[in-house]
């Protein structure tokens, strides 16, 4: 005689597969904001160790935006055991979080166990894509590597010679996150840089919003490197976007308000001790716009380094956009005044490395 199914079980097949995906991502963010907690009280009892590093498995990407100064369409994905040493000396260094970027990382054949690696030493694992190899079995794969979060920026509603990442290409994928990711999923938009239509980015992030993502709002630089005032329809975008996000660690974005109308900010950048940005070629940066500063190898960092950068002053600072630094460094606000940079010297090596 057959044992009747629970009712348990029966209410469980009757749950559409985007809602049980919605339950798992829920009960997934529960465990995340847990550990999160700790690792903020980590990060206010300590400075000795990075709270963000992001790691470049490959260079080249499968888009060529006009804004962007982080690609080429050759480079080779850095080899796997490579990847797994400097990943395991982020853990040794004690750091929280681990951010992959490129480039376009969903380029590397074997990212799935770069993933793998970042949570085997207890680091929280997140992914910055321009979505466009994304599907369905794809997404899954992330799930089962351990992803907790990824981020795709749209740059428009409908692709333009400044940038293809557009809402009409991707909605697609953005239904497939929708119906499939457990992991947190964040839809930024952008102003300035030459985007054509501002409210673009208001139709981006309703979209997004409906999808059941959160959705943040960058100014973004041009195709020189520059970050200009935004206009007066910028601005009335960028305050209406602002007031759709919600309370978050990610949306401490406050310094963009200055930003947007061309005034400097005055803050304490911890790049090079809290934050470390590491290029594909194994070197530590100060983040992706400061490419060469300390550019030291991560294999041979320390908290020697971590200490002198988190008191050298930075003289980028003031016209700063990279959101990430300035949401670690807000940790630290409060302590240890910065100074002049000097020249360092990296461990093991000879050769002094000029900081400006």
């Amino acid at each position: 005689m057959k044992t009747p199914p629970s009712y348990d079980l029966i209410f469980l097949a009757q749950i559409m597969p985007s809602s049980l995906t919605s339950l798992k991502r829920r009960l997934k963010a529960v465990h995340r904001n847990l550990r999160g907690a700790k690792m903020v009280a980590r990060a206010f009892m300590s400075t000795d160790h990075p709270l963000l590093a992001h790691i470049i498995p490959i260079r080249r990407c499968n888009l060529a935006c006009e804004y962007c100064n982080e690609f080429d369409d050759f480079s080779k994905p850095v080899p796997l055991e490579t990847m797994f040493r400097r990943i395991d000396k982020l853990g040794e260094l004690g750091t929280s979080v681990v951010t992959i970027s490129g480039g376009e990382p969903l380029l590397h054949p074997e990212l799935d166990e770069v993933i793998r690696r970042i949570r085997h030493n207890g680091m929280v694992a997140g992914l910055i894509t321009n979505g466009y190899l994304l599907v369905a079995e794809r997404i899954q794969r992330l799930n089962k590597a351990g992803l907790e979060w990824l981020q795709i920026s749209i740059d428009n509603v409908n692709p333009d010679d400044v940038s293809k990442k557009s809402l009409k290409v991707l909605d697609k994928k953005l239904e497939l996150l929708a119906e499939h990711a457990e992991f947190h999923v964040n839809i930024n938009s952008v102003v300035g840089g030459g985007v054509k239509n501002p409210q673009d980015a208001l139709a981006i992030g309703r979209r997004a919003m409906a999808l059941g993502f959160s959705s943040t709002i960058g100014i973004i630089h041009d195709g020189d490197g520059q970050v200009q005032p935004l206009t007066e329809d910028e601005r009335a975008v960028y305050q209406e976007m602002k007031s759709m996000e919600k309370r978050s660690f990610t949306r401490i974005n406050a310094f963009q308000d200055n930003i947007s109308q061309g005034r400097p900010n005055q803050w304490r950048c911890r790049a090079g001790a809290r934050y470390l940005y590491i290029c594909e070629d194994g070197l530590v940066h100060y983040c992706s716009q400061q490419r060469g500063y300390p550019a030291v190898p991560l294999e041979k960092y320390t908290v020697a380094d971590i200490r002198r950068e988190f008191l050298t002053e930075k003289s980028c600072a003031p016209h700063c956009t990279v959101s990430c630094v300035h949401q670690v460094s807000v940790f630290d606000s409060w302590r240890a005044p910065q100074q002049p940079p000097t020249a360092v010297v990296p461990s093991g090596a000879g050769d002094l490395v000029q900081i400006e």
